[in-house]
Formats: structure tokens, C-alpha cells, sequence
């Protein structure tokens, strides 16, 4: 019986499904624990939820009383819901949770390796959680904001993703690459509240780790990783570069790859 994938689109993402495991374990073994984690929250009674949620909160009294539980806890959960598809809050989880982890977080591991991506993902989720807190800090003290802001719940992987679908901004070809950065520092303001001269905090760390993943772009050594094309490029000894579509390259496809396409890289698959 004939097993191979059927030919054009539908070929290759069915090749990138079935590749996925291989090309992004650490991804997909997070998608796995967050998946994990929503179904627990579901499970448990309402209290106990609230009170876990409550701890992993990153407001600014957890910031203060435990900041690493609150920090790490955090980006074990996402905030949103995979079953009221018909509303925002499934459009956000399907930005954040579909292409932020899923699909860029996945492109970014298999390009640059488990660390880099991870380094990019979380230094993108501590430094927003901690911008955006000292943002709130100036907005309680100038009285924009209001004081139920300290205990606020805030938690989840959107400002993580929020800087890993900026950085792959290079994923997309050159022709796209504006309007997705565009939609990058868009989406989240859909629903901006503004307090006196701020947004809420909310957009305010969403913008601020689109900001962190666009300046990461602007960094020379990134860009010329980024060109390299894989985890361990080097002069010698670098491998073929492994195609997030279509697996593995030849390794004189590989060598050419990111000079010819400006770094572009292949477009992100699920």
C-alpha cells in the first residue's frame, strides 16, 4: 500500500505533522504540559484554581513576595479556552497558544536549537512580566491606575509567544514580513482600555515583548545567527540545515540557504 504523502500543499503539511516530533520535541513537549495544565484548571473545583492561578500570578505583590515561582509558574498555563470558539478569547489563545508556541516557537527550536529558542521565549516572558510591572508601578503612583492592580491575575505564555512571533518575522518571506509585524503590534490592542495616559497593563506587556522581540532583530550577532541557519553553524562542521517543511536539506542546499533568501528561513509549520 502507497504511504507517501500526497503531492502540493496538502503533501507538506502532512510531511510537517508528521515531522514535528522530530524537528521540535522540547515544543511540542510544552505544548503537551500547558495542554496538561488548562486541563487540571478545568478539573479542579473553582477555589482551588483560583488559588493556584492566584499564586503564578505575576502582579506586582507575587513580584515581590515570590518572584521565581511566580515567574516560572506562570508560563506553565495559558489564558484562554480551546472550546468557546466563537469567542475573543479563543482568537487570542489561537495567536498565542496556535502560532506564538506552536508554529514560531517550533520554527524557532528547529532553526537555532532547544536553547536559543527557549532563551528567546522565556527572556521574552520574564522581561515584558518585568517592564510591564514597573509600568503598573508608575501607573499606581501617579494614580492611572487602580489599586486592585497589585493582586491583579495576570499569567500565561501570550507575552512569551508575543516575542517569538515578532522574532519570526524572518520566518516569512520579504513580502510579508510588513504586514505580519504590522499584525504583531496590532492584535493586542483590540481590546485597550486606556487608564489616564497608559493602555492596560495587559497590552502594555504585549506591546512591550513585540518591542523586545523586533529590537532582538536589530541585533547584529542575532541577524547573523539567524543567517546561519542552525544551532551549531560554524565555518566547519556545520550541517545541513534541517527545513522546517521539508526536513532535511542537502548540505550545499543548506550552505546557500540564508544568504540567498536574505535569512528568511521557511515559513513556520504546525
Amino acid at each position: 500500500m502507497n504511504s507517501s504523502p500526497p503531492p502540493g500543499p496538502l503533501g507538506r503539511a502532512f510531511r510537517a505533522v508528521r515531522g514535528y516530533p522530530r524537528r521540535a520535541p522540547l515544543t511540542l513537549a510544552y505544548v503537551c504540559l500547558l495542554l496538561a495544565g488548562h486541563a487540571w484548571i478545568g478539573w479542579v473545583s473553582a477555589d482551588r484554581a483560583d488559588a493556584v492561578l492566584g499564586y503564578l500570578s505575576t502582579n506586582l505583590d507575587n513580584l515581590r513576595d515570590h518572584p521565581l515561582p511566580a515567574l516560572v509558574g506562570s508560563a506553565l498555563f495559558f489564558d484562554g479556552t480551546l472550546t468557546d470558539v466563537a469567542s475573543t478569547d479563543f482568537v487570542g489563545t489561537l495567536i498565542t497558544l496556535g502560532l506564538g508556541v506552536c508554529c514560531f516557537l517550533a520554527w524557532a527550536e528547529s532553526r537555532w536549537g532547544k536553547r536559543r529558542a527557549v532563551a528567546v521565549f522565556l527572556g521574552g516572558h520574564v522581561a515584558a512580566t518585568l517592564l510591564t510591572a514597573g509600568v503598573a508601578t508608575v501607573g499606581l503612583r501617579y494614580g492611572w491606575y487602580p489599586a486592585e492592580v497589585r493582586q491583579s491575575l495576570d499569567y500565561g505564555v501570550s507575552y512569551g509567544a508575543q516575542t517569538v512571533l515578532a522574532v519570526g518575522t524572518l520566518a516569512l518571506p520579504r513580502r510579508g514580513r510588513l504586514p505580519w509585524a504590522a499584525f504583531v503590534l496590532a492584535w493586542p490592542v483590540g481590546g485597550l482600555e486606556w487608564n489616564g495616559p497608559l493602555p492596560d497593563f495587559t497590552t502594555v506587556g504585549h506591546l512591550l515583548a513585540a518591542v523586545l522581540g523586533f529590537g532582538l532583530l536589530a541585533v547584529p550577532a542575532f541577524r547573523r545567527r539567524v543567517r546561519a541557519g542552525g544551532p551549531s553553524s560554524g565555518a566547519a562542521g556545520a550541517g545541513p540545515r534541517r527545513d522546517p517543511v521539508a526536513g532535511p536539506a542537502s548540505p550545499s542546499a543548506g550552505a546557500g540557504a540564508g544568504a540567498g533568501a536574505g535569512g528568511a528561513g521557511a515559513p513556520p509549520s504546525v
